[in-house]
This record gives structure tokens, C-alpha cells and sequence, in this order.
């Protein structure tokens, strides 16, 4: 029985996909290089913004820091708000919040960004920790971000449970032997999250909901 669920932010709860890649496109066009086709960002969505830039545009660590400080100028203007709640989702936090279910976000974005984006949506009061990196570009794995949740949360891994859309948030589950649920409907797919090790994988929000409570009831 699971008493604690951790989820991802982007991808899992809101789709934030206008503003982070009009947020990388504002950065990469800093460096001279301009992107048309927001899609083709679409990549940017979930891992570390300092590991994206350098995988996918060879930039060094100083251009990454660079970069990440470009992209904030535009997200903290405009790209935190440039995103949607999936359907679904606030009825499925207050049925767990009703059951007795501690919740919380565990997220590589900045706590502080991943607070506002929940504040604006009026969900943050559905969860008993929003964690999130820190502005100094510390704590971006998703392995070190859910062992200062559950050291946060007083919770064990065998009594917890990660939610996320990306091979980060499952691989940073299994590094501490802790299950976890792939959800389809936001920017990985079925092949990435089994192959990174998910225990459950859920089409849509609805299923994500069948898949929690039958991991909730004893």
C-alpha cells in the first residue's frame, strides 16, 4: 500500500509546452540561433535545461549556464504562464488529498518557479511539499530531487511512489529502488518510460486514477 505518491510537474500535471519552448527559443536566439519549429524543442521538455543545451546544441557549461539565465528572463516573464492543466487532474489530487494521501510535487524546475505555476492554478494547497532545483542550478538530477522530498516528507521508499512522463523521473525512482507510474499523455513515450524501468504505465489521467487507487486501498 502506497501512502505517499510524488509527481513530476511538467508533463504530469500541466502541459507547459508554449512556454518552455518559446523559452528556449528566446535563449538560443542570444547565441545566434534561430528556431522556427517550436516542436523540435518539445526535447527540452523534462530533463535538466543545462543537459539539454549541451546534448542537444554542444554547448559548454558556461554556455549552459548562460543559457539558462537567458531562458529564465523570458519564463519568469511570460513562459511560467504560457501552459494549461491537463483535464483531470485537480479532481484526481483532491480525491487523493480526501483520502489521506500525502502528495507532492518533485520536480527539476526551480522550486520557486514550480510554486508560482501551482499557485497560479490554484493547486499548490493539493500537495504537502512542492521540491524543485535551486536557482543556482544545484539539485537538477531527479535522484537527488526525490531524496530531499522523502527525506522532506519523512517518507520511506517502499511506502512511496513516483508519477512522471520522462525516463528522469523513472530512473531517479529506481535509483532508490522505489515503484513508479509512466504517464503517456504528456512528452515521453511508451518505449523510453519501460525502458527506463516503470512498474505501471498510464494511457491517460483516467487510468493514472485506476492505477493509483488500487495502490492506495489495502
Amino acid at each position: 500500500m502506497k501512502t505517499t505518491i510524488l509527481f513530476d510537474l511538467d508533463g504530469t500535471l500541466t502541459d507547459p509546452g508554449r512556454g518552455i519552448t518559446k523559452s528556449v527559443q528566446y535563449s538560443l536566439k542570444k547565441f545566434d540561433i534561430p528556431v522556427e519549429d517550436l516542436k523540435t524543442l518539445h526535447t527540452f521538455i523534462g530533463p535538466p535545461l543545462g543537459e539539454s543545451f549541451r546534448q542537444y546544441f554542444g554547448f559548454s557549461e558556461d554556455q549552459s549556464r548562460m543559457a539558462i539565465d537567458y531562458y529564465r528572463e523570458y519564463f519568469s516573464e511570460k513562459g511560467l504562464y504560457e501552459n494549461e492543466i491537463y483535464p483531470g487532474i485537480p479532481d484526481l489530487l483532491a480525491g487523493l488529498k480526501e483520502r489521506g494521501v500525502t502528495t507532492a510535487v518533485a520536480t527539476s524546475k526551480p522550486t520557486r518557479f514550480a510554486r508560482q505555476i501551482l499557485e497560479h492554478f490554484k493547486l499548490d494547497h493539493l500537495f504537502d511539499e512542492i521540491i524543485g532545483s535551486n536557482l543556482d542550478n544545484t539539485r537538477t538530477d531527479k535522484k537527488d530531487i526525490i531524496a530531499f522530498a522523502l527525506d522532506q516528507l519523512n517518507r520511506n521508499n517502499k511506502e512511496s511512489l513516483m508519477v512522471g512522463d520522462r525516463k528522469h523521473d523513472i530512473i531517479g525512482a529506481v535509483a532508490h529502488k522505489m515503484e513508479s507510474v509512466g504517464v503517456l499523455y504528456g512528452y515521453g513515450s511508451r518505449e523510453e518510460l519501460e525502458g527506463a524501468g516503470a512498474d505501471w504505465i498510464a494511457g491517460d489521467v483516467s487510468e493514472l486514477g485506476r492505477i493509483l487507487d488500487g495502490l492506495i486501498t489495502p
